[in-house]
């Protein structure tokens, strides 16, 4: 039952996504620049992400914990953990998804999140499942190659 993991996947309207699965709960991740809350002359930018958490398992689960790997494109890396997420702790039975949309700020034009989920089983067993690295790119960005 392990983890399998697939890079982006193309969404509709050219969005990129991007698809992990653990314990037959799938997580898909979809990012967004976000130029009326980005700075670039005060070296901020926004990006929004959306979301989705699939149960394709047969047990209920409950997400309890975050952890975030944030990465810039200057290698700068913050880590954060805490409590469920946008203030829930979604309890998902088989079959269900839970959806939402957060966002986070970096000091360059790039860089890229991942991350865990810690869950509990309605049996109490704790484990955690991947949330996929996903690239904060803007597409009209200039690539530079070092």
């Amino acid at each position: 039952m392990g983890s399998a993991a697939t890079g982006p996947v193309m969404g509709s309207k050219k969005s990129v996504m991007y698809r992990a699965v653990t314990r037959n709960i799938e997580v898909v991740v979809t990012p967004r620049f976000v130029a009326d809350r980005s700075s670039p002359e005060n070296n901020y930018f926004f990006w929004a992400y959306t979301i989705s958490i699939t149960n394709n398992g047969i047990e209920t689960v409950q997400l309890k914990t975050r952890h975030w790997r944030i990465t810039d494109a200057n290698g700068r890396r913050q880590d954060v953990r805490g409590a469920g997420v946008v203030g829930e702790e979604p309890v998902l039975k088989a079959g269900e998804s839970f959806e939402y949309t957060s966002g986070v700020p970096l000091q360059t034009p790039s860089g890229f999140m991942a991350g865990s989920y810690g869950m509990v089983s309605a049996t109490g067993e704790h484990f955690d499942i991947d949330v996929p690295a996903f690239s904060l790119d803007r597409a009209e960005a200039k690539r530079t190659i070092n």
